[in-house]
């Protein structure tokens, strides 16, 4: 049946594709007057006199002036704009601040201004276009869309509306997908995760459900309720269903889950997400890696992972960066945030166009030993260690066993199968293998004997759930860490007996 909306969607998608390139192929002029503007827009700003950004004329001039922070380095003047104060950070006031419950700082208040908001808004329908002009699929722009969210009631503070970064958005969906937009306004402001989920199977399941998006680990569960409650699979349910679009979590470990519950493959569109900007989206199917969004007021500085906490760290633009490299990401935009290090660690995979991968987090690592271990590399080996079997993989993370009843220390990996092995030793064995061939360090603490090989223990059905639950964080935007230099999560899981 002929449609206006996916006639009309697909020269709109040409038409972006080509001014996304226009800057994509222009990646060092880009960045470059990105620059020029922040430093020009922010100079009558607090933050901007005590730096002395009317003098700042190049990188080296801004990296001489205006120190990498985390959050709590920015704090002290966070905190001057919740109260109220205007022209701190950024010119005015923000119009929201999303709050984010922070791992060392507790809640942190991210500010996010009329300057910075519409690139959110603006990424991730260019996302979804990018998609339409390479596969010359629109359909789906007829049917019913969700994106599982946190709760878009926002409370006032100063002037300043504060929410979760997903509810706020969730005020922004364009007035052409509204009527295309699922769940209900009622449904979305459950605050309770799970009634929410069930709310949102009983609105959905009599609707023509095309796209559906959200973090991969808490789809899952809104699709076991569907399995649940039909005794069909998400494919037979919806049979237009076509597009998975997520974002905060690596989709690999959950993909052969995912194939199980839906009955078929159905594309799927990554997107980098985050309360400090919206950073990178996949713009090609089978292409590895997200176009990183140079032209959305965010400058870029990246400083090799292996030497972020060494005293003077080398700051680089991206004409200076390497393929395969672990980066830790440093941001500076419109939203006010200046030589912000936001966490995440990165790959580049392409430098034409500049496209990258999430790695992990800076403090989500494992090193009790000097490994190094990150989260790209432990995802990795999993993703090898299941491939060509029947195991399937619902949730995990990896803590380090630093002073074991018996034996060498030892990392030990928690996992919660869908379909668990017949033999937990042989899967423990091939992953070992993988992080052997992939860290070298890993491998030298193995063979001279500090560390014994991995340990699997088994979590219980739901118990990442119950986990969650536990710790007041389930759903939403809130995931897994998928591994740590602690023991708080491991203890945490034998503590509630959620293992076997």
């Amino acid at each position: 049946m002929f449609s206006i909306k996916s006639a009309l969607a697909k020269p709109y998608a040409y038409f972006i594709k080509k001014s996304v390139l226009k800057w994509a192929n222009n990646p060092v002029e880009t960045q470059n007057k990105v620059f020029e503007s922040l430093m020009a827009k922010a100079k009558h700003t607090q933050f901007g006199k005590d730096h002395n950004f009317a003098h700042i004329k190049s990188h080296a001039d801004f990296v001489a002036r205006v120190p990498v922070r985390d959050y709590e380095a920015l704090k002290p003047y966070v905190e001057r704009v919740v109260a109220g104060e205007p022209d701190i950070l950024w010119k005015g006031k923000p119009l929201y601040f999303a709050k984010t419950s922070g791992t060392t700082s507790g809640a942190k208040y991210i500010p996010i201004t009329k300057e910075s908001m519409p690139t959110h808004i603006e990424a991730a329908r260019n996302a979804i276009l990018m998609y339409i002009a390479e596969t010359g699929n629109a359909d789906f722009v007829d049917g019913k869309m969700i994106f599982l969210q946190g709760s878009p009631i926002l409370k006032e503070q100063n002037g300043i509306q504060l929410g979760r970064l997903s509810g706020i958005v969730a005020h922004f969906v364009p007035s052409y997908l509204q009527k295309n937009r699922m769940p209900s306004w009622e449904t979305n402001c459950i605050e309770d995760w799970e009634t929410k989920v069930s709310a949102i199977v009983d609105e959905t399941l009599p609707e023509n459900m095309t796209v559906i998006s959200g973090i991969p680990s808490w789809v899952q569960m809104y699709f076991e309720k569907i399995n649940q409650k039909t005794g069909k699979k998400v494919g037979e349910v919806f049979k237009n269903f076509n597009l998975f679009i997520f974002g905060g979590v690596n989709y690999e470990p959950y993909r052969a889950k995912f194939e199980s519950l839906i009955g078929r493959k159905v594309d799927s569109i990554e997107l980098y997400p985050a309360s400090e900007g919206f950073f990178a989206y996949q713009d090609q199917q089978n292409i590895k890696g997200m176009l990183l969004q140079l032209n959305s007021g965010m400058f870029y500085e990246f400083i090799k992972a292996d030497d972020f906490f060494s005293e003077l760290p080398k700051r680089i633009t991206i004409k200076d960066v390497a393929l395969h490299t672990n980066y830790v990401m440093i941001v500076s935009s419109t939203a006010g945030l200046w030589a912000y290090n936001i966490g995440d660690t990165i790959e580049f995979t392409s430098l034409a166009p500049y496209r990258v991968v999430v790695s992990g987090r800076i403090k989500h690592f494992i090193s009790a030993f000097g490994e190094h271990v990150i989260g790209k590399e432990v995802e990795q080996a999993l993703k090898e260690a299941v491939e060509g079997t029947t195991v399937q993989i619902s949730e995990f993370t990896v803590a380090p066993q630093i002073n074991p009843t018996e034996g060498l220390p030892y990392h030990e990996w928690f996992i919660e199968f869908e379909n668990a092995p017949q033999d937990v030793q042989h899967l423990a064995n091939t992953i070992e293998k993988s992080l052997k061939n992939q860290n070298s360090y890993y491998l030298d603490l193995i063979v001279g004997k500090v560390l014994q090989p991995l340990k699997i223990t088994i979590v219980k059905k739901n118990g990442f759930q119950d986990y969650m639950k536990s710790i007041g964080k389930l759903g939403g935007q809130n995931k897994i860490p998928r591994l740590a230099n602690d023991r708080k999560i491991a203890e945490v899981l034998i503590e509630k007996n959620l293992t076997n």
